[in-house]
């Protein structure tokens, strides 16, 4: 499966994963965009990324965490 920015839930999970000890309320946007494009399934162009995105990932990484 191929992650694009707009797939914010599945990356987030991903993210959860490799990250398990990360707590997403503390992460800045830049290490998140760098972590983000590490992914191994994340195929999208970088340029696309904005705050936005950056948030909406954010959001459901913590979701996640909580749970």
């Amino acid at each position: 499966m191929s992650l694009k920015w707009i797939d914010s839930l599945d990356i987030a999970i991903e993210l959860c994963e490799q990250h398990p000890d990360v707590d997403p309320k503390t992460i800045r946007f830049t290490d998140l965009s760098e972590w983000v494009l590490a992914l191994d399934d994340f195929d999208d162009d970088p340029t696309r990324c904005s705050e936005r995105v950056l948030e909406a990932i954010q959001m459901c990484w913590i979701e996640e965490a909580e749970e």
